[in-house]
């Protein structure tokens, strides 16, 4: 143990579900020896280890890459979408952030888009429908570009990388009083209308996915910026201003 490392004890309070149909319920459990050096996604396996020796069925979550940019280790932390440190996914948070004998609520995100699978595991398939929806650019394949042949501002080459680091882990929807996907839908949006490539198909692109985004059950944006608070990317509320945008011109021009 460094010198720095502690050891917790902590009382868990973890939502269980065994499948969409069933109404779920919070179980207790009480966790000791864990580490501060460890991330929650690491504490959670060790209340797994756990519960398989005491032949208990282990919680089911979500997580792929563990390191911040896949965005599939979504849960909802003491009512904080990936919990209480800002901008910082579920699997990069370590338990440095938690105190000894804390309670923890752990639950899986709450909209009628993302329905529950078993425990701690939501279906988000409702945003891949949304990215499909936006068809393709019109960009020729085959060898790159001269740098200099598709002139890009620095500002809108600077916009439109920021709305690309979303990962659409769906926190925005977890924490949005309306279970919006504005600030999803129009980071993706925002990252090909920002550049020339993007543009040819920028009309069709913005007018199916909001209407996708309708038709998946997600709620309108009312500014409340909760999105924008609990985003593990910052992605900022000002693309949803541009989507608006983009949606009202391809309304004028009949898309």
């Amino acid at each position: 143990m460094s010198q720095q490392e502690q050891l917790l004890n902590l009382n868990l309070k973890v939502w269980r579900q065994k499948n969409r149909k069933d109404s779920g319920h919070f179980e207790d459990y009480r966790l000791e020896g864990v580490s501060t050096d460890s991330s929650f996604l690491e504490m959670i396996d060790q209340l797994n280890e756990q519960l398989v020796a005491e032949n208990k069925d282990p919680i089911t979550f979500d997580h792929d890459c563990r390191e911040g940019i896949c965005g599939s280790c979504s849960m909802m932390i003491n009512g904080q979408a990936h919990g209480p440190e800002k901008q910082t996914t579920t699997c990069q948070l370590h338990m440095r952030s938690f105190k000894n004998e804390d309670t923890v609520v752990i639950e899986p995100w709450r909209a009628r888009a993302f329905p529950v699978m078993k425990d701690l595991m939501v279906d988000r398939s409702s945003f891949d429908k949304i990215i499909q929806s936006g068809g393709f650019i019109s960009v020729n394949t085959g060898n790159a570009q001269d740098a200099n042949a598709i002139p890009v501002s620095k500002e809108n080459a600077d916009l439109a990388m920021d709305a690309a680091t979303c990962i659409g882990c769906g926190a925005c929807v977890a924490s949005c009083p309306n279970a919006s996907a504005m600030l999803f839908t129009s980071a993706k949006i925002s990252q090909l209308a920002l550049l020339p490539q993007g543009r040819v198909e920028a009309e069709e692109r913005v007018s199916s996915m909001v209407k996708t985004m309708d038709e998946e059950g997600f709620g309108n944006c009312t500014n409340h910026a909760e999105c924008e608070a609990s985003c593990p990317k910052g992605i900022n509320l000002s693309n949803i201003a541009r989507m608006n945008k983009e949606y009202i011109f391809s309304k004028i021009k009949g898309k």
